[in-house]
């Protein structure tokens, strides 16, 4: 690529900012002949990251910045460059725009922001001053020579292993320098900056020059004003103080928290285990709930009979007719007491233990209410069923028969037990059952079994047993479990 299809990036920045040990320069020659092609060979190190438009330069010695340069060529881009290796790269200047004269040169290598990396040794441009001669020379001179030069080689080789060392000094004296420029850059910003205030202060200066007999006026005054100034540096030192204590306690705290965090976190496997034992409960509890329903269902296939079954299920229908009646009876009270607590409720909104007291009655008045719907199926489908077995047994002629007899005359017996040498087994223990059968009040929450005689007070104090108020919100819980997690949240507080 020839340096007159393009102007390189140049830069007006002095020698101070380059960093001139990022690209050595090797094999440089004390001088090379005019009117030939030159190459110059140098190695790219890894504090450099080439791109494509560095260029190498000849600059004559004594150059201020990178402007100055004589000619230039483009820096080949290295084909395998990685972060830490160390690339070899050469170029050839063209003869025709190389210098003529004999002043002393220098290849330099400049980025793309006209930033100098590296500088080689100074060389010229001139031709050899040793001309062909003859020289006739005797043997002992030759073999002199001849041990000189074998001196020579020997002198060479070991001034090539200290220019070795040297260039490893040398690498590290760059890098030092390189450290050594950037601080200069650091202090050089400050010094402008210092020559900045410095501007400033002689301005300060002149002003104060002025003001002077004012000043003088006013020293006292600014002498009281220091006193006051060192008593107020002294309070802030206290406070400095006092501040780095209360830091030390908070480091304490955050240490105490971190701890208390980490005990939460153990607290919280626990909970987890005790989880997964519950839950383990629940499965065996499942299996034997499903082993009682097995065993209920073999029960139940036992009573067969239509006629028994009759007996039952209308005796059970007059119960839950009665029970019917009875949650009648609860569900108008419930309404009364209801509608007096909602009355009370509009007098006296700020009662929130008669808030609660409502709550708990509508949720009360709720389950019963799904309680007497659930009934009412009940009933309506003992009905049905009832109407069905009377349908069928007014088809048998024996069923007839037995109804035009009274049933005073009639002496009470197990039905279809004539052929049996004992009676029917089931037919006493149906009939007591169906007799003594209480009205069954169920809990929703533990699902606990009340006698039909518990009046609707202890009932609902036993519900509202289940239900736990959190003393620090108006939140209610049913569960302990969430009670207790919920009432240690405000506890962290």
């Amino acid at each position: 690529m020839d340096e007159t299809l393009d102007e390189p990036p140049t830069s007006a920045v002095f020698l101070d900012n380059c960093h001139f040990s990022q690209v050595l320069f090797n094999n440089v020659e004390k001088f090379y002949v005019p009117g030939g092609d030159i190459t110059c060979f140098y190695t790219l190190t890894q504090h450099i990251t080439p791109r494509r438009k560095d260029w190498v330069g000849i600059f004559r010695v004594g150059w201020k910045t990178t402007r100055e340069y004589y000619t230039f060529m483009w820096a080949p881009f290295p084909s395998d460059l990685s972060g830490d290796s160390i690339v070899q790269q050469q170029i050839q200047f063209r003869a025709y725009y190389l210098p003529k004269d004999d002043e002393y040169y220098q290849f330099c290598y400049v980025d793309e922001e006209g930033v100098v990396r590296g500088a080689s040794v100074p060389f010229q441009f001139r031709a050899e001053t040793e001309d062909d001669i003859l020289v006739v020379t005797t043997q002992g001179e030759v073999e002199e020579i001849e041990q000189q030069n074998k001196d020579l080689v020997k002198e060479n080789k070991e001034l090539k292993e200290s220019c070795l060392c040297l260039q490893k000094q040398n690498l590290g004296l760059q890098e030092e320098l390189r450290l050594a420029q950037e601080k200069m850059k650091e202090l050089e910003g400050e010094v402008c900056f210092l020559q900045t205030g410095n501007l400033e202060l002689r301005r300060a200066q002149e002003l104060q020059a002025g003001e002077m007999s004012s000043a003088q006026m006013n020293l006292a005054s600014i002498r009281e004003q220091n006193i006051k100034l060192g008593k107020e540096n002294q309070e802030l030192q206290k406070g400095l103080e006092s501040l780095k204590s209360s830091c030390e306690k908070l480091e304490l705290e955050g240490n105490f928290l971190k701890e208390e965090n980490k005990r939460l976190t153990e607290q919280n496997g626990c909970r987890e285990r005790e989880l997964q034992q519950f839950k383990e409960h629940n499965q065996e509890v499942s299996s034997e709930k499903e082993q009682l329903e097995s065993r209920l269902k073999t029960t139940l296939d036992h009573m067969d009979q239509l006629q028994s079954q009759v007996l039952n299920q209308e005796k059970e229908m007059e119960n839950l007719v009665r029970m019917d009646h009875d949650k009648t009876e609860q569900l108008g009270h419930l309404k009364e007491e209801n509608r007096r607590l909602r009355s009370t409720l509009t007098e006296q909104h700020q009662n929130r233990d008669l808030a609660k007291e409502l709550e708990e009655k509508n949720h009360l008045f709720q389950l019963l209410q799904r309680k007497q719907d659930e009934i009412e199926e009940k009933n309506l489908r003992l009905r049905q069923e009832n109407n069905e077995l009377l349908m069928r047994l007014s088809e048998s002629p024996d069923y007839s028969a037995r109804v035009a007899v009274p049933s005073a005359q009639v002496p009470t017996r197990p039905p279809e037990s004539a052929d049996l040498l004992f009676g029917n087994p089931y037919y006493n223990s149906l009939e007591t059952s169906a007799v003594n059968m209480p009205s069954v009040k169920k809990c929703p929450l533990c699902h606990e079994v009340f006698p039909d005689d518990i009046g609707p007070r202890q009932y609902e104090d036993h519900v509202r047993s289940h239900i736990l108020d959190c003393p620090f919100c108006d939140e209610t819980f049913e569960d302990k479990q969430v009670y207790d997690d919920h009432v240690y949240c405000h506890s962290l507080e």
